[in-house]
């Protein structure tokens, strides 16, 4: 049987997690997939079970690599692909039987190059209600020139990550060859929001573009361990390293200049870097969190960030904080933050926190 469609599925660590995920693919209503598991230098038993599901099902291969992190391991997969169209599945999550059928259906009706869907956060906590999010494209298709006009506004459009792209590779289905002519533009190295140094460079070659409306298939899972970790002290180096990256694809497609968006979603980072280093680092002290504060705002690409940023449409408590940030009141910032969570806590909404 010819694929239709590749799904890649990076795999690390997920023994628990991995048969939801597997078994909800299995299940689509499009029986014409090719089914490619990734497995990134596990130190589980997620090795050996992708190879007991390859040997149940001949859809599906198997890759071992040595562990290269999440944008190395789909990379590998893509490159076992053979079907004209690739999704993505990450292994902690899964998808509803539907969910290939139509984006499949839609890209061989409306001959679109990328088709795009919603996703659902399913939280481990169930007094956590379930939250949807998807693209801001109010339009079915879209021709060249209409997807050119979303550019002004694709990764900022002036709020607090005012996102119009919904950057996440898995609520899309990719033409391959689109995915393979833009690889090089992808950094294994980076590791936060590392999907948008694949989903910007493809749209920016598309074509033809088709959005399922009211369509949230995907089940991304957020466990407890993601809602409540530690604070990640090279997050700082990290969201800079992507924002590099970003500036550098824009620089190399030469569409459109997004680096003053790309500033601005890095300032939007910059503040939550902020935020969790108060709020997961509370235990290390005041004057040591503050410390940890100031470094981070005297970042020089921070600190650019903060002086030049062009988001117009801010709510008031976000315009407050990025102002004690741009001026320096890193004590203030530490006790808004910690006021704030306490109130978020007695009034049982922890989970909101970021």
């Amino acid at each position: 049987m010819e694929a239709a469609v590749s799904v890649v599925v990076p795999v690390y660590n997920v023994e628990r997690l991995l048969e939801r995920c597997v078994d909800s693919i299995l299940k689509q209503s499009l029986k014409e997939l090719e089914i490619i598991l990734v497995d990134d230098g596990s130190t589980d038993g997620s090795g050996s079970l992708c190879d007991v599901y390859a040997r149940k099902d001949q859809r599906i291969r198997v890759l071992h690599k040595d562990n290269g992190g999440l944008t190395s391991a789909w990379k590998a997969g893509l490159g076992m692909a053979s079907a004209p169209y690739v999704g993505f599945v990450d292994s902690d999550d899964w998808i509803d039987e539907d969910m290939y059928e139509r984006l499949y259906h839609r890209a061989k009706k409306d001959e679109a190059d990328l088709v795009v869907c919603g996703l659902v956060f399913d939280f481990e906590d169930p007094r956590i209600p379930k939250r949807r999010e998807s693209c801001r494209f109010p339009r079915e298709i879209y021709e060249r020139q209409e997807i050119l006009e979303l550019f002004p506004q694709l990764i900022n459009d002036g709020r607090f990550f005012g996102r119009a792209i919904q950057p996440a590779r898995v609520t899309k289905l990719y033409r391959r060859q689109l995915l393979e002519e833009n690889l090089w533009l992808c950094n294994d190295q980076v590791s936060v929001g590392e999907d948008m140094q694949i989903t910007l460079p493809v749209l920016l070659d598309v074509q033809r573009m088709c959005v399922i409306q009211d369509f949230y298939p995907y089940h991304y899972w957020i466990n407890q361990e993601s809602m409540t970790g530690k604070h990640d002290p090279a997050y700082l180096e990290k969201i800079k390293l992507t924002a590099q990256q970003l500036c550098r694809i824009s620089d190399s497609k030469g569409v459109y200049d997004f680096k003053p968006q790309i500033q601005n979603d890095f300032l939007s980072l910059s503040v939550l870097a902020v935020k969790n280093q108060i709020y997961r680092g509370y235990g290390l002290g005041r004057k040591t969190v503050v410390e940890h504060v100031r470094r981070i705002c005297e970042d020089p690409m921070v600190r650019e960030a903060l002086e030049n940023h062009t988001m117009d449409q801010l709510s008031l408590s976000i315009r407050l904080y990025i102002w004690l940030m741009r001026h320096r009141c890193y004590g203030c910032c530490y006790w808004l933050v910690l006021v704030f969570f306490k109130l978020q806590y007695y009034l049982g909404r922890e989970y909101k926190r970021q």
